[in-house]
């Protein structure tokens, strides 16, 4: 009879332990977290919320792959992106407070060849300003997106990019100076950047599952990407951003990121000491520069920010009169999102493996809501909404421009006039081959498009992986008639005699 009340007593305690306001929330969360995944429709996500310096959830949701049973878990290995960008931060932190550089260091100080268009600004960008995406230059992904080419070639091309702004006058998101932080690293450390963020911060925080490059991932338990693509979604190629590593080409797990998160919240301590000195892991997270609305995320909408900021490696503004870091991830089919509440320690990591999923958003305010600052808003329907009535309104845009084709106009030449070899010192190359009434064009052997004819001199049509959209390719013609430049997404090519 004893044992049985004893058995009973037991049983009593684990119900109330189970019971407890804290499991509630994040039974509750959890279910909120699977709801979400469905409503967004992505395949696979995988979410880790840390607080007080301990794991409240770590959990994969849906499949690696759509139509394939594996499901994600918290070792599923998803693409980091560009919250990539917070770790090289860090890396160059340690340096900083190793006496072997300074935030305000001349680039140029530890990379004599750096060269940008403008000889002052190549003079003057300090390391700190390879952080902050105020460098005057404007974005140059298609060093690495429309490219096949080494780190060292896409930063060589860098000094024929003209500017878009005077140095440190605004803000225009910009993955390629961290490329250069990835070299100034190396420089300083003798390390290549890849070895330096193994040694001193995978390996100290046991982040197992987590690998600097694309390319030294081998191992099944690994996401798919996905895309819409004529109103369905579809498993895609993978992206590599191994040419600018240190801006956004690592991958991991949950389960590792958890293991960061916490690290990050608590002054960069972790079970065997600390990645940086307290001072300079505050100066980490200190605004630097104000991020204008229209280069902010139009969550902003919604969430109301009275301040909008970046620091080294991390978005930043209020929320409910609290101060929020965070950053996402984003390359094609691939998400990412890691947001901090500092001031309740409390820490989001979130994976999915749909292209730009807002979800992401989503999960990381409600989490905000739920373990700390309260409130009962459906962020996931109300960002799905913003984001779905954003979408519309870039359809309408695209049927507006569609109006503006004249009817029944005929090319200037025939097609096979128009193909060639085009080619740019920035931009590369360009070859155009005409196939009976349309035009095929390759842009540096990466992209790919078949063209029709538009109007007059211009082609559009499908690249051919789809999920990239449809182009327009305008030729202009020189006096003779005859077809001497090419300019399609904005990048213009001169034919090669």
């Amino acid at each position: 009879m004893k044992r049985i009340l004893l058995i009973m007593l037991v049983l009593g305690t684990i119900t109330i332990q189970a019971q407890t306001p804290e499991a509630k929330l994040i039974k509750e969360f959890d279910a909120y977290v699977e709801k979400s995944r469905k409503q967004y429709q992505v395949p696979g996500l995988a979410i880790t919320v840390v607080k007080d310096g301990k794991v409240l959830l770590k959990k994969g949701y849906g499949v690696r792959q759509l139509d394939k049973p594996d499901a994600v878990n918290d070792q599923t290995l998803f693409a980091c992106a560009s919250t990539t960008k917070a770790m090289t931060a860090t890396c160059m932190a340690m340096l900083v407070d190793e006496g072997k550089i300074s935030w305000d260091d001349a680039v140029i100080k530890h990379l004599p060849d750096f060269q940008l268009s403008d000889p002052y600004v190549t003079r003057d960008l300090k390391i700190r300003d390879l952080f902050t995406h105020n460098s005057g230059v404007g974005n140059t992904d298609f060093l690495w997106g429309v490219m096949d080419i080494p780190s060292d070639e896409v930063l060589s091309r860098m000094k024929n990019v003209p500017p878009s702004y005077s140095l440190r006058s605004s803000f225009i998101y910009q993955n390629i100076f961290y490329l250069y932080a990835g070299k100034v690293i190396e420089k300083v450390s003798g390390s290549p950047w890849e070895v330096f963020i193994k040694k001193r911060i995978f390996e100290p925080l046991g982040m197992t599952r987590t690998y600097p490059h694309l390319q030294m991932v081998n191992d099944a338990n690994q996401s798919s990407e996905h895309y819409w693509v004529d109103g369905k979604i579809t498993v895609i190629s993978r992206t590599n951003a191994d040419a600018i590593g240190p801006a956004g080409s690592v991958w991991s797990s949950v389960d590792d990121m958890s293991k960061w998160a916490i690290c990050m919240l608590d002054s960069s301590k972790y079970a065997g000491g600390r990645l940086v000195k307290p001072t300079t892991w505050a100066e980490l997270f200190k605004p630097q520069v104000i991020v204008p609305a229209d280069e902010f995320y139009p969550t902003a909408q919604l969430t109301k920010p009275n301040w909008t900021t970046y620091s080294l490696g991390w978005f930043q503004q209020d929320y409910k009169g609290k101060k929020v870091n965070f950053h996402t991830g984003s390359l094609a089919g691939e998400t990412a999102i890691n947001g901090q509440l500092p001031e309740s320690k409390l820490g989001v990591y979130v994976f999915g493996n749909l292209d730009h999923a807002e979800v992401r958003h989503a999960l990381m305010f409600k989490a905000f809501d739920v373990f700390a600052l309260g409130g009962t808003r459906d962020w996931s329907s109300e960002f799905q909404m913003l984001y779905t009535k954003l979408g519309q309104q870039y359809e309408q845009k695209q049927k507006e421009q569609d109006l503006q084709r004249i009817p029944n106009t005929k090319p200037s030449l025939a097609l096979t006039e128009y193909a060639g070899k085009y080619a740019s010192d920035l931009y590369g190359e360009v070859i155009v081959t005409a196939d009976g009434t349309s035009l095929n064009i390759a842009i540096n052997h990466v992209v790919n498009a078949k063209l029709d004819h538009w109007h007059y001199d211009t082609f559009s049509g499908w690249y051919d992986k789809r999920w990239g959209g449809k182009t327009k390719v305008q030729f202009k013609l020189n006096t003779a008639g005859r077809a001497t430049t090419l300019e399609v997404e904005g990048m213009e090519f001169t034919r090669v005699p």
